[in-house]
C-alpha cells in the first residue's frame, strides 16, 4: 500500500475500453485523489487525446510503459493483459486492481467487494512491503451479493439458483455497436449479421455467456459459483447459475433464489437491505429495470422480494446493476479509496 499522501499517481489499463473510460469518468466524478494520472492501451491506441474530467491525458503504449512511482493501477484489458503486465506493475511497487478474471482464484489474491469484505483488504496499509494485486470480482456476482451477503450474514444462505440477463456492454463497445446495428437491421426486414456475440442479439437473447466448461456449465455461470464461496468465505455454499445475454445496452438484471439455514422473515430481510450500503430497495407499483433504475446509477437495486412456495426455507429476489459502474469500474474505485481511507 502506498504511503500517506495528499495526492496518489494512478495509471489506468485499457483506459480506451467501456470500462476504463467509466472508470476515467469516476475519478472525476468521486474527486479521487489524483496526483499524476496516466492512460495506457495497446500500441495502436497510442497517442490518443482522452478527456478525463477537467483535464485530458494523452494515451500510452503500455508494453513499454515504466510502474514505479504509481501508486494504483487499474487494469480493465482483459485477462491475458493483466497476466502479462500486472505482475510488473506490483513489482514496481504499484497497488493493482484487476478487473479481469485472471487472478481472482489465486489463493494469495483477495477478491474484494468492499461493502461485503472488505475488512481482508484493511491489513494491507500495514504491510511494510509496497505493491501487491486485488482482484475485482466478475460484474453477476458483485450485484449478486450485495444483496445476498446480508441476508447470509442473518439467516446463512446455503444455495442460490440465480439466472442472469446480462446487457451487451458487459461484451465491450463492439458489442453494444453490433447490437445497433443489428436492431437497425431489423427494422429494415435486413437480416442482422453477428460478428462479436455468437449469434445475433437484437430482439433475441443467447443462453450462453463465454466458453461451456466440461460440466456443461459456461465459465462465466462458473465464475458466480467460485467466487461467490471465495468472498464470503464459505465453501459450503452452491451457486447455480444461468447467465444470459439479452439486448439491453446498460445493466444486468439477476433472478435470484435463495435457500436459507432456516426461514427467512420478510420483513427483516426488507429492512436489511434496506440498511445494506450501496443497495436500494424498490418495492410498492415499481420494480427494478436496468433503463428505469440501474443504468448511470451506482446503487444494487433490489425488488421483487417473496417467499418461494415451492421451498420452507426458500426466497426469491431480483436484483439489477448497471455491470459497468458498480459492475466493474466502481467497485475497482471503492477498493481503491477503501485503502486510502485506512491509510490516511
Amino acid at each position: 500500500m502506498p504511503q500517506p499522501k495528499d495526492k496518489y499517481d494512478v495509471a489506468v489499463v485499457g483506459a480506451t475500453g467501456a470500462v476504463g473510460e467509466v472508470l476515467l469518468e469516476l475519478l472525476a466524478e468521486r474527486k479521487f485523489p489524483v496526483g499524476r494520472l496516466v492512460v495506457l492501451a495497446s500500441a495502436r491506441s497510442a497517442g490518443e487525446m482522452i478527456r478525463v474530467g477537467k483535464r485530458s491525458a494523452t494515451v500510452t503504449d503500455l508494453a513499454g510503459f515504466d510502474f514505479a512511482g504509481i501508486d494504483f493501477a487499474f487494469f480493465s484489458a482483459g485477462g491475458s493483459v493483466s497476466a502479462e503486465h500486472a505482475p510488473r506493475a506490483a513489482a514496481a511497487g504499484a497497488t493493482v486492481i484487476d478487473n479481469t478474471s485472471h487472478f481472482r482464484m489465486h489463493d494469495d489474491v483477495p477478491l474484494i467487494v468492499p461493502e461485503v469484505n472488505g475488512d481482508e483488504i484493511a491489513d494491507w496499509y500495514r504491510r511494510p512491503q509496497s505493491g501487491g494485486i486485488i482482484a475485482n470480482p466478475n460484474c453477476s456476482t458483485i450485484q449478486m451479493l450485495l444483496a445476498v451477503a446480508p441476508i447470509h450474514r442473518r439467516y446463512g444462505v446455503t444455495r442460490i439458483n440465480v439466472a442472469t440477463y446480462q446487457a451487451v456492454s458487459g461484451a465491450g463497445r463492439k458489442a453494444m455497436e453490433e447490437l445497433g446495428r443489428q436492431t437497425a437491421d431489423k427494422l429494415n426486414f435486413r437480416e442482422p449479421d453477428a460478428k462479436v456475440l455468437s449469434a445475433p442479439i437484437a430482439f433475441n437473447v443467447i443462453p450462453r455467456i463465454d466458453v461451456v466448461e466440461a460440466n456443461g456449465y459456461t465459465r462465466e455461470e462458473m465464475k458466480m459459483h467460485n467466487e461467490t464461496r471465495k468472498i464470503l468465505g464459505d465453501e459450503r455454499i452452491g451457486v447455480n447459475a444461468t447467465a444470459v445475454r439479452v439486448p439491453v445496452f446498460y445493466g444486468h438484471s439477476e433472478a435470484v433464489h435463495l435457500e436459507t439455514e432456516s426461514p427467512a422473515d420478510l420483513d427483516e430481510v426488507r429492512a436489511l437491505l434496506s440498511g445494506a450500503e450501496g443497495v436500494r430497495l424498490v418495492e410498492g407499483d415499481s420494480d427494478p429495470m436496468p433503463m428505469v433504475h440501474a443504468s448511470g446509477r451506482d446503487e444494487v437495486f433490489v425488488g421483487r422480494i417473496r417467499r418461494d412456495i415451492t421451498h420452507a426455507n426458500g426466497l426469491d429476489l431480483w436484483v439489477v446493476s448497471d455491470n459497468l459502474r458498480k459492475g466493474a469500474a466502481l467497485n475497482a474505485i471503492q477498493i481503491a479509496e477503501f485503502l486510502v481511507a485506512r491509510n490516511a
